[in-house]
């Protein structure tokens, strides 16, 4: 009964989100607190849900807000102009060029395996690009969805160390294998993103009008430049290197993981500040400009804790992992690790990557050892899509809504955008792996 629940739950918040019924707020937070209500949980208990689930977001929470803060202060001094200029001129103002850019800049930020790094660095230097060429904000988010998400595979992201200690072997075990796989992915994505910019150059030669609306009224901005207007600072090249050495700084520490990623933002906020704004006046105008856009994904970050919390305190993703192993029939047994290859992208709506390494991949590789098939193959199998290429859609991750915070699109919208074009690249990357015997197509 409790995993229906659960399973009805992620359904209906899934319909609203994809329909724009309501706002994502009351999706992500009314939908579970009833739900929970309905398992059986008091009124007290679902409060003590709530409590936790919002309590592991707060970080996040932090992060966000003082982060859109400080790349608002930055736009508005001009910092990422000459960048944005560069590559205008290196691509011609080619949407096609721009798109194959934003990718391949993706990939690159993803090295260090954090997602929430990645959109923070890739986005807000790309967005004002494809702002200026008049390109779709769905485009852009699909694109650093794409880069992102084939890189996750890496043995220090999330999904491949989750799945390493769930089946008890190195990380570097179950990547390696897979690196002509990724490889290709990669090529796939860089592909893809050729295409988006080809659409896009059609669309704009049709004269059709950019997306930029965020999502969450027509024609409201979601930029942090553009809700909110403030007098631009003037450009010096003393402050463009203050700038610059303070974002690399920030960034640096970023990555090292000295310090959590929200104190790095609230210090860096603190010196971009004093660098470009005297006075509090000024500096308060600063908060004012980015108030709309991170009010928004605040909130909406706040009520994906609460969808967390319930989920994981009240037992519902327990239930759901074995019920859903529970009902494989014995004839899938021999094509198990090709089908959970194929569902990985899917799966992340249903699935984060807590609830699946830790419990479902657990139940599938007790279920399948018993028919012979090796739990790291199962393992491989889950990395090409779970939470790897189907993380930048997936709405139980944190990064997910940094991505579609910071790009200023609907969080429906930029999962139907991108689930199929995640899909053809994890199922391509499955039939590499396949052809080259690492995931076995049918099991004896």
């Amino acid at each position: 009964m409790l995993s229906l629940i659960g399973y009805a739950t992620m359904l209906i918040i899934l319909a609203l989100l994809l329909t724009q019924r309501v706002s994502p707020v009351v999706a992500l937070a009314g939908v579970p607190i009833v739900a929970a209500l309905i398992a059986g949980n008091p009124p007290g208990e679902v409060s003590g849900f709530l409590s936790t689930g919002v309590a592991g977001v707060v970080d996040v929470v932090v992060m966000f807000v003082f982060a859109i803060v400080f790349f608002g202060i930055l736009r508005n001094a001009g910092f990422f102009d000459p960048v944005i200029d560069a590559l205008v001129r290196f691509g011609g103002g080619s949407p096609r060029t721009v798109t194959v850019a934003t990718t391949a800049l993706a990939c690159v930020a993803h090295l260090d395996g954090a997602g929430a790094t990645t959109f923070l660095v890739t986005i807000p230097a790309m967005l004002p690009l494809y702002q200026r060429l008049g390109m779709s904000r769905l485009t852009l988010t699909a694109c650093v969805g794409l880069g992102a998400g084939v890189m996750n595979i890496l043995p220090w992201g999330g999904p491949s160390a989750r799945a390493a200690v769930t089946v008890g072997v190195d990380a570097n075990e179950l990547w390696v294998p897979l690196i002509p796989a990724q490889i290709v992915g990669i090529a796939a994505a860089l592909a893809i993103a050729f295409l988006l910019g080809h659409r896009e150059a059609r669309r704009l030669a049709r004269g059709g009008a950019a997306d930029f609306t965020d999502g969450h009224g027509e024609g409201e901005p979601a930029s942090t430049d553009a809700a909110h207007p403030t007098a631009p600072v003037p450009r010096s090249a003393l402050r463009q290197w203050t700038n610059g050495l303070l974002l690399l700084a920030a960034l640096g520490v970023l990555m090292s993981g000295i310090v959590s990623p929200a104190m790095v933002f609230m210090v860096a906020t603190i010196l971009a500040l004093l660098l470009n704004h005297r006075g509090m006046k000024s500096q308060v105008a600063q908060f004012d400009h980015s108030a709309q856009s991170a009010m928004l994904m605040a909130s909406t970050l706040l009520a994906a804790g609460v969808l967390l919390g319930v989920l994981e305190e009240s037992g519902m993703i327990a239930a759901m992992a074995k019920s859903a192993a529970g009902v494989l029939p014995t004839g899938l047994m021999p094509v198990l690790p090709l089908l959970v290859g194929i569902l990985g992208v899917p799966m992340s709506l249903l699935f984060g990557p807590d609830a699946y390494y830790f419990g479902v991949l657990p139940v599938l590789t007790a279920v399948g050892a018993e028919h012979g098939i090796d739990p790291v193959v199962l393992a491989q199998a889950s990395i090409i899509g779970q939470e790897t290429v189907g993380f930048p859609i997936s709405p139980l991750t944190g990064a997910f809504y940094l991505l579609v915070g910071l790009g200023g699109v609907s969080i429906g919208r930029h999962i139907l955008n991108l689930i199929g074009w995640a899909w053809i690249v994890s199922v391509v990357m499955l039939v590499v792996a396949v052809l080259m015997g690492v995931i076995p197509a049918w099991t004896a």
